[in-house]
């Protein structure tokens, strides 16, 4: 078991890092290449005011439309994407982990909170999944890959939160932890969780069209 664990988090790490890296760039530069040989145009219209106009109002809870009218949605995704990006940047065992292999650190959050922010992950998943299951129209839009991801992405924070609290088998708890972590990583450049590469291209586009051109908002 000792020996499986320091594979998954050396060698095997290293690989989840590279393709992460290696997949979110080929992934940009994909995306520069086709939208300078297809539709170049797009460039012409970018603006850095409206673009950053729009992403600044999509990025502040109920700065639209369609969030205030959908209150618990937008709660909910905001908590979730935060605890999601916020939780494994500044939880203080990976912290620790990253100063012992390059001697690099920063300000972790407290455990009680970490913990916390866990839980709300745990939380959203399960309500995007309650929602993919009752609601008519997500439902109809819902494919076998929309649990996988869901899987995918809850699977990394509930191992941390039961190896956290060294619940059942710990050296397995924690194996399941970094592999299920690793597999996130690889599936980031490759599924719908590219959205978090994407997006902020897809906005700028969006907010520099409305408002350059259309003189209306986006939001």
């Amino acid at each position: 078991m000792h020996t499986l664990y320091n594979f998954v988090s050396g060698p095997l790490a290293w690989i989840a890092f590279l393709v992460f890296i290696g997949g979110c760039s080929y992934k940009l530069y994909t995306l520069f290449t086709l939208t300078q040989q297809k539709e170049s145009f797009i460039f012409s219209i970018m603006s850095i005011k409206y673009g950053l106009r729009s992403i600044g109002h999509w990025l502040t809870p109920f700065g639209t439309v369609n969030m205030k009218k959908n209150p618990v949605m937008t709660v909910v995704t905001f908590a979730f994407h935060l605890s999601l990006i916020i939780t494994p940047i500044f939880l203080l065992a990976h912290i620790i982990l990253w100063d012992e292999s390059f001697s690099i650190s920063w300000w972790s959050l407290p455990e009680a909170v970490a913990d916390l922010l866990t839980l709300v992950v745990i939380a959203g998943c399960c309500y995007f999944l309650y929602r993919r299951l009752t609601d008519p129209t997500v439902k109809y839009l819902t494919t076998v890959s929309d649990y996988v991801l869901l899987a995918i992405v809850a699977a990394p924070f509930i191992t941390g939160f039961l190896a956290y609290h060294q619940l059942f088998n710990y050296q397995l708890i924690m194996i399941l932890h970094v592999l299920s972590g690793e597999i996130m990583l690889v599936a980031i450049p490759f599924t719908r969780l590219s959205h978090m590469i994407y997006s902020p291209f897809t906005r700028a586009y969006i907010g520099s069209e409305f408002g350059g051109i259309r003189h209306a908002r986006d939001w």
